[in-house]
């Protein structure tokens, strides 16, 4: 695996590091991963904004249950090869490993030649192969706006002799 190269696409974003909540649906041939935004990294987020990654054309993607402890473990089969855990990374050159992998979810199989990406979130893995990728950041709905004026109800309006 020595021609197999991991190059980092996530510099100005990553996923909450802490729970994230990731999501798949499938568009057509393409795949939206949802993810929550990690707000303590990086300040121009805020809790619950969330990130979009679009991958194009792809071909077969999965979601596996290694964590950051299999990771660490050494269990992950990238343990050895990976930079850091809890990153996006597009995995370029051969890598042998993936005949071992069976349990991919199919979604076409004339589809262009495809570039194989991975992320790894606090307690699964996601890993595709698609045509291309792009990445959305949607902000969190603003809470509820709070009426400042006080209001009185007519029991109050009565327990202070306010009466109309």
């Amino acid at each position: 695996m020595a021609d197999l190269r991991f190059a980092k696409l996530n510099e100005s974003w990553n996923a909450d590091p802490n729970a994230p909540h990731p999501s798949v649906e499938q568009s057509g041939n393409d795949i939206l991963l949802r993810f929550l935004l990690n707000s303590f990294q990086f300040k121009r987020f805020v809790e619950g904004d969330v990130g979009i990654l679009r991958f194009r054309n792809c071909s077969r993607y999965r979601i596996d249950p290694t964590n950051d402890h299999a990771w660490f473990g050494g269990s992950c089969r990238y343990s050895a090869l990976a930079p850091g855990w809890g990153e996006f990374y597009e995995l370029v050159g051969d890598d042998p490993t993936l005949a071992t992998v069976s349990d991919w979810n199919m979604i076409g199989d004339k589809l262009p030649v495809a570039r194989h990406f991975l992320f790894y979130f606090r307690d699964e893995m996601f890993e595709c192969f698609a045509e291309d990728w792009s990445f959305e950041h949607v902000e969190a709905s603003p809470p509820p706006r709070l009426n400042t004026r006080p209001r009185f109800g007519q029991r109050w309006r009565n327990l202070l002799g306010l009466h109309r």
